[in-house]
């Protein structure tokens, strides 16, 4: 892995006042059940930026979006956003906390069943997909990355965030743990670890070009983990 994306200033864009660490705690945000550090967010929003190259008129994209709390970063540089997750929990705290309609809303819905419903799948530019991704079935997947790229035919980049690497997973379990087993399940703590080359056949199969991207060294999971771009 290497980076190949230069990081763009916070100063860059406008930044909402910092969530509150309850939020960050609410979809596991965390290392050992302590919130991460707005430095952290940072660091992770300005590689979402940069890696959807995102302007005022994208229409965005949030698949599996959580509570909203990292969605709403994005506000104030697109002209809208729709984000959709399966738990009812934190859509309703993303309903309550952060949702601005019509430009900016929710709905509850697993990830696969939205792409393949959503109505109107043309309005979206780019796409997003943070921390969530691993925890898909691989079938659903799938199914998620090809109708990205079937139906939603104008989204041109789709960024996958803070997914674990299968030839890293040492680096992340303790030595001595049999882990075998939990790298190909959905329903594991981390979900299912791909490798780099793993991702390079499912974004082919899915109809798509792929880059990767590695978070600094200061970011609490590079050591384990990395993201993907996909472009048409």
């Amino acid at each position: 892995m290497h980076a190949d994306l230069a990081f763009r200033p916070s100063s860059m864009r406008r930044l909402r006042p910092p969530v509150a660490a309850d939020f960050w705690r609410q979809i596991k945000r965390t290392v050992n059940g302590v919130a991460v550090s707005e430095l952290q967010i940072n660091l992770i929003v300005d590689a979402i930026f940069d890696g959807l190259q995102l302007s005022p008129e994208d229409v965005v994209c949030d698949i599996a979006c959580g509570n909203g709390a990292l969605s709403q970063y994005l506000f104030d540089s697109c002209s809208s956003l729709f984000g959709s997750d399966i738990d009812s929990q934190l859509i309703a705290t993303a309903f309550e906390h952060f949702a601005e309609p019509p430009a900016f809303d929710f709905v509850c819905m697993d990830a696969n069943s939205y792409v393949q419903a959503e109505a109107n799948p043309q309005r979206f530019t780019k796409a997003l997909c943070y921390g969530s991704f691993s925890y898909f079935p691989a079938d659903d997947a799938e199914r998620v990355l090809t109708a990205l790229h079937q139906r939603f035919i104008n989204i041109e980049r789709v960024y996958i965030g803070n997914l674990p690497d299968r030839q890293r997973a040492d680096r992340f379990y303790p030595q001595g743990k049999d882990y075998l087993a939990e790298l190909e399940r959905a329903t594991a703590p981390i979900g299912i670890w791909r490798s780099a080359d793993d991702w390079r056949e499912l974004a082919a199969r899915c109809g798509w070009r792929i880059r990767f991207h590695q978070m600094p060294g200061e970011f609490y999971a590079a050591h384990y983990r990395f993201d993907v771009i996909l472009e048409r």
